[in-house]
């Protein structure tokens, strides 16, 4: 059983800087996965940690003092910062070029000043001075975004915000009766977790960013948790809103279900902080669970699971965690994991008939006897297929480090080593030829580049309909032009992707990294829609510039 407590625990330490997390916990990699890892791609000896963080170049503000004093009449004297620390933090989010400009002592894009709201009257406020001023403002919740979403992008403005939501971090409400609860933006995923489970209840929303992404993050993401084959994905649980937008006040959702018209909750979810600023979400929640199981089994190849994926959702018997890693993943969780003995595991793998094996991780949280009866249905067909069981023991390993992934980025980048990912989606019927054209380009691209990678990938949400590639990829860098390494990679695989027939997201969002297929994805009427919200709710184009909506010209 694993000890949830793990997942209500708040973060003690703010994020740093220059990587992820508290750098005080980062665990580093195995020496295994260092020699491993050394014979794919080289050994692994530059070291290239970030420069000191007075060495950060930025530029001088540009807030007028006007405008300043303007909005400390809003928020107060402490709610307005531009020490040189803060402004740093606020220079955008968490993906591999945030980092690498980072890292270098680039943050001259950063903020002019951040600016901290307590309420909805005051996130209004802000707006409204805003568009009198005429400053930029990019709403930050907890700062993990992965493809650009809080990039201090200006767009046409001088000036711009951050506009933190941190102070905005209560739990307003819970409706035990409906299972509903109202929480401010800027509550984090263990503060909300810890809240919820001292009443008896959880949100069940753990995405791998959980201990520092925000509540507000999560709904203007259309972010997905490891757990969403259980719980469901933050979309399905969003019951109400209520959004500040330059043109005035949103909310929405009234009752559970409605005929109403199209559901305009569904224009706020996922908006990415271009409509307005979230200021309040009503969630559905559930019951505390009794307990909580992770175990795990070995298929043959990655097309063997996923068949078993696919016939365990459509059988209604998926566990709350679903998840099938392909060769490669297998092969490195295997000699990352303490405990596990890599290639003696992979022997044992062999000698049973299951070639180099995929790994499956499945994990059931709820009621014992709910939890047994379901483990039943899905072991039996399970074994139907011939899939191997593989214990506890590898299960727990998962759980125990499933949000530790981003800090061995921060150790790889240290090392010299391009590491990155990306997600998407299709259907059952199109998921080996997606699987398939993705590893290609990326192995193409970067090896034509001489810098061959190492391509993993994992499913880790399924539907009836199909399932998410999670892929991950790992090279030495291109010394000197890593920034270009990085686009080619991208472009690569982003154009894979919508040829295959995949999402260009599938829960990581838009951002700046992904817009420029926003047209392949819904159409050039599909962005004229958009627009049109956009126009509409904000005139003057103040919020979040450059995110979510392609260039004009691009369609």
């Amino acid at each position: 059983m694993n000890d949830s407590s793990t997942l209500v625990t708040p973060a003690e330490q703010p994020m740093t800087w220059s990587g992820w997390g508290d750098p005080t916990l980062r665990p580093g990699l195995s020496p295994r996965a260092e020699a491993h890892l050394a014979r794919w791609i080289g050994p692994l000896e530059r070291h290239t940690p970030p420069v000191a963080l007075e060495d950060v170049r930025t530029s001088p503000s540009r807030l007028d003092d006007t405008t300043r004093a303007a909005l400390t009449a809003i928020v107060g004297q402490e709610g307005v910062r531009d020490d040189h620390r803060t402004r740093v933090e606020h220079a955008g989010g968490k993906s591999y070029p945030d980092l690498l400009r980072r890292r270098r002592g680039d943050a001259v894009a950063a903020p002019d000043a951040i600016v901290y709201p307590r309420s909805h009257d005051e996130v209004a406020a802000v707006l409204e001075q805003a568009v009198e001023s005429g400053i930029a403002v990019v709403p930050f919740g907890g700062g993990t975004s992965v493809v650009g979403g809080v990039e201090p992008e200006r767009g046409p403005f001088d000036s711009l915000i951050a506009l933190d939501l941190s102070h905005m971090d209560r739990l307003v409400d819970i409706d035990e009766e409906s299972l509903l609860a109202t929480f401010e933006p800027g509550m984090r995923g263990p503060e909300a977790e810890a809240a919820l489970r001292r009443r008896g209840y959880t949100l069940g929303h753990f995405p791998q960013s959980y201990v520092y992404a925000s509540i507000g993050g999560y709904v203007a993401t259309r972010s997905a948790g490891q757990a969403s084959s259980g719980y469901g994905r933050i979309d399905e649980k969003v019951h109400a809103v209520r959004l500040a937008t330059p043109a005035g006040e949103l909310s929405f959702g009234r009752a559970p279900a409605t005929a109403a018209g199209p559901d305009l909750r569904h224009a706020v979810v996922g908006s990415e902080g271009l409509l307005g600023v979230i200021t309040e979400a009503t969630l559905r929640v559930h019951h505390a669970p009794e307990q909580e199981v992770h175990e795990a089994w070995a298929a043959p190849s990655f097309a063997a699971g996923a068949e078993v994926l696919r016939e365990l959702v459509q059988s209604d018997a998926a566990p709350d965690v679903c998840r099938l890693s392909d060769e490669d993943e297998t092969r490195v969780f295997l000699q990352q994991t303490e405990g596990l003995k890599g290639s003696g595991f992979r022997g044992y793998l062999k000698l049973r008939g299951y070639g180099e094996g995929c790994l499956v991780i499945l994990g059931w949280s709820g009621r014992s006897d709910g939890i047994a009866l379901r483990r039943a249905a899905a072991t039996r067909i399970l074994r139907e297929h011939g899939l191997l069981r593989l214990g506890a023991k590898p299960g727990e390993a998962w759980a125990h480090g499933r949000f530790s992934g981003p800090y061995l980025r921060d150790d790889l980048m240290d090392r010299g080593v391009f590491v990155e990912t990306l997600e998407t989606s299709t259907t059952w019927s199109r998921i080996p030829t997606l699987y398939t054209a993705v590893r290609d380009a990326l192995t193409d691209t970067l090896t034509g580049l001489g810098t061959p990678p190492i391509v993993m990938c994992h499913i880790s949400h399924v539907y009836e309909s199909g399932c998410s590639l999670y892929f991950t990829w790992i090279a030495r860098q291109d010394v000197g032009r890593e920034l270009e390494q990085w686009q080619a990679a991208k472009q690569a695989a982003g154009d894979a992707i919508i040829g295959a027939g995949g999402t260009i997201t599938h829960h990581h969002a838009v951002g700046t990294d992904h817009r420029r297929w926003m047209t392949d994805e819904v159409g050039s009427l599909g962005v004229a829609m958009l627009r049109s919200l956009k126009d509409t709710l904000d005139p003057t184009g103040i919020l979040n510039p450059g995110k979510l909506l392609p260039d004009p010209d691009a369609g």
